[in-house]
C-alpha cells in the first residue's frame, strides 16, 4: 500500500556510507587527518558499516515490499506455470 521506511532509509545509508567509505580511502594516508582519532581511519570504517546496514535495509525493503504485493503474482504462481507440489 505504502512506500516502506526501509526502502529510502536504505537508500540514504547507501549513499552516505559509500561516500565516507570513498573519502575513507582516498585519505587513509593522511596523517594529519587521523591523529585526533589516534590513526585510525573512522570514515573507512563507519562507511562500510553504513554501506553494510543500508544495502540490509534496502534490500528488506524490496524484498517485504514483494512478498506483499497483492497485484503482481510471484513468477510460481503465474497461470500456466505448474508447480510440482
Amino acid at each position: 500500500m505504502g512506500l516502506d521506511i526501509r526502502i529510502p532509509l536504505g537508500m540514504i545509508f547507501l549513499i552516505i556510507g559509500g561516500i565516507m567509505a570513498v573519502f575513507g580511502l582516498i585519505t587513509r594516508g593522511s596523517v594529519d587527518l587521523y591523529s585526533r582519532s589516534l590513526g585510525v581511519n573512522l570514515n573507512l570504517t563507519w562507511g562500510i558499516l553504513m554501506f553494510i546496514f543500508g544495502l540490509i535495509m534496502y534490500i528488506a525493503g524490496k524484498r517485504q515490499k514483494w512478498q506483499d504485493d497483492p497485484v503482481t503474482p510471484r513468477p510460481w504462481e503465474r497461470e500456466g506455470h505448474k508447480s510440482g507440489h
